[in-house]
């Protein structure tokens, strides 16, 4: 949850480090509706034994005790899930409301604010980077500085997982919970990703598309790549 292509909703008040009005626009969604998105997705992951098993497909690609970075990981769900497949996960996110929820309920784990598009990491310090629907408040021209921020904090050979909606539309969420905050959430092509991180120097080693699942609220397919950072050519 790191920046908004379109929102309208009351500005937090403080702008300090974390980016221009959309950035702090998607804070100010995220922040407002924390409490209620946390209880409605509790247990989503419980229901989708696909995405589990990609995610510990993934797990399996970083290695054991790996350090990886969930770039937006709201109430720290996924950053948990990753955490019981044996990686050092770090869960990153905008808003002060999801990090809240994260600590509270993952004591063990650790939280910090940030933007994806400015990493308060050193170069080569991870092994992986979750971007688990995050890049979804992205516009699409700030995607490639977002990819290549990915890139600068991977290790050689360290390997990113890029999750979205499938379709070429936006979708707006208004008022979500009854709270009076508008969000669009980006929705994008494969084909598109896998161009952006081929060209940010990422070789793709998964491109994966999921049919909708209605059951769950899912109106479009759900798609999930994962790619590999270059090796260290100086072996």
């Amino acid at each position: 949850m790191t920046a908004a292509h379109s929102a309208t909703a009351p500005d937090p008040g403080h702008d300090s480090n974390l980016g221009p009005a959309h950035v702090r626009a998607t804070r100010t969604f995220y922040d407002t509706i924390a409490e209620d998105y946390a209880d409605h997705f509790r247990d989503i992951l419980d229901a989708l034994p696909l995405d589990r098993a990609l995610l510990a497909g993934y797990a399996e690609l970083v290695g054991p005790g790996g350090r990886v970075a969930d770039v937006g990981c709201g109430p720290g769900r996924v950053t948990a899930h990753l955490a019981s497949l044996g990686l050092s996960v770090l869960g990153l996110d905008l808003s002060e409301g999801m990090l809240t929820i994260a600590r509270r309920e993952n004591p063990g784990l650790r939280f910090e604010q940030g933007s994806m598009l400015n990493l308060d990491l050193p170069d080569g310090s991870l092994a992986g980077v979750v971007s688990y629907y995050s890049t979804i408040h992205l516009p699409e021209d700030e995607l490639p500085a977002a990819f290549a921020e990915f890139l600068r904090v991977l290790a050689p050979g360290g390997h990113l997982l890029v999750a979205f909606q499938v379709g070429d539309e936006p979708r707006r969420h208004q008022e979500p919970f009854g709270h009076r905050v508008t969000l669009d959430f980006q929705r994008r092509r494969p084909e598109l990703i896998a161009q952006l991180l081929e060209a940010a120097g990422f070789t793709l080693v998964l491109r994966t598309v999921r049919a909708a699942d209605t059951e769950l609220g899912e109106s479009t397919p759900q798609a999930l790549l994962i790619a590999r950072a270059p090796r260290d050519t100086r072996q």
